[in-house]
């Protein structure tokens, strides 16, 4: 089974030994996505909401790449540093996929990358 890693400069480089997303069986699998600016490559200090808007704005630079919008996304995986800022990421979540409903898994962790508030990683069934 060949794999296709995604590149592009809508959302970070990878800072580390990995890809930005590999395509799969039909499928693409993100890297997890902080809020890096792809052109400065520097996280965001801001507060959740705006972190949240950069991660999901860079996740799509990715599903983009790949050829598929965010009705494509069948699951993703939130990262939170304090799971009482549920309820502002979750409405920035909504607003951004619209009526995309992928299903979803989220959860507390004691640290994220680079001091970031939110990581989103997600599953994607790329169009045929």
């Amino acid at each position: 089974m060949p794999l296709s890693p995604i590149s592009t400069p809508n959302a970070p480089a990878a800072v580390g030994p990995y890809s930005q997303g590999v395509v799969a069986n039909g499928f693409l699998f993100t890297a997890g996505q902080v809020a890096i600016d792809p052109a400065t490559g520097t996280l965001s200090t801001a507060d959740v909401a705006t972190q949240t808007e950069i991660v999901l704005r860079n996740l799509q630079g990715i599903i983009t790449a790949a050829g598929a919008t965010w009705n494509d996304v069948v699951k993703t995986t939130v990262f939170l540093k304090d799971l009482s800022t549920f309820s502002t990421v979750n409405e920035v979540y909504a607003r951004t996929l619209g009526a995309a409903r992928p299903a979803r898994s989220t959860v507390q962790v004691a640290a994220l990358p680079l001091g970031a508030l939110v990581e989103i990683e997600a599953i994607v069934a790329l169009p045929k």
